[in-house]
């Protein structure tokens, strides 16, 4: 790779963070998906001033979280499994994809014994997709009235997470990400959680859609690394 080449996906990666800013502005938070992206170009978008990095896989977010600057607020965005939980409880910062109460008591669980509370959001199924991982509705709400969850003293329920189905008909994308608000609203509602205020929907091919539709929090990747 040439010097020429570095330096202009380096100015590249600046210049589509700074859009995808002036885009959102103050409506949402924006979370940048590192997975499959260099060091280096990590260490790019971190040089604009951005902490909000995420990962799919455990492994992945071990290495990075060890090469790169520990001020980095790292979020776990996929599948979760149970006998991986306690590697990255001393440095996570928000666990976006808790799609069951056993996986919600393993997470609570590793951080009493790590002495440490958890940010944690509730993955909900909105997409037409069996390869999307999530709960439904109905899970979710006996989650929610469970006595077991009542226990679960180092866990904070801080919102939902949603993949939209990956289809170019964003009229289906909108019913999903709509329908997802109105169901983050219900359970805000009617349910005492103080800390319920972050709804995670949107990725490159549809943030602003989400934002619409009343996302506050986006995952964006291959828009701002190309």
């Amino acid at each position: 790779m040439t010097a020429r080449f570095i330096i202009f996906a380096n100015i590249m990666i600046v210049e589509n963070i700074l859009k995808i800013q002036q885009e959102i502005g103050q409506k949402a938070e924006l979370v940048i998906v590192s997975k499959y992206r260099t060091i280096d170009d990590i260490k790019e978008a971190y040089n604009t001033g951005h902490r909000q990095f995420a990962e799919n896989r455990v492994q992945a977010l071990l290495e990075r979280a060890e090469q790169l600057p520990k001020d980095i607020q790292w979020h776990l965005i996929g599948h979760l499994q149970s006998n991986k939980v306690k590697f990255i409880i001393p440095f996570i910062y928000m666990i976006q994809s808790v799609d069951s109460l056993k996986l919600l008591k393993d997470i609570n669980e590793q951080a009493k014994k790590q002495q440490t509370g958890i940010d944690c959001l509730l993955q909900i199924a909105i997409a037409d997709e069996d390869t999307k991982f999530g709960m439904s509705e109905a899970l979710c709400k006996e989650l929610l009235q469970s006595a077991e969850f009542k226990q679960l003293k180092h866990i904070k329920i801080r919102g939902l997470m949603g993949m939209a189905t990956n289809t170019d008909d964003n009229e289906k994308i909108r019913q999903e990400f709509t329908g997802l608000k109105a169901f983050f609203d219900e359970l805000k509602t009617t349910f005492n959680l103080p800390d319920f205020n972050v709804l995670s929907m949107g990725m490159s091919g549809d943030y602003m859609l989400a934002i619409d539709c009343g996302s506050n929090m986006i995952r964006v990747g291959s828009k701002v690394f190309g």
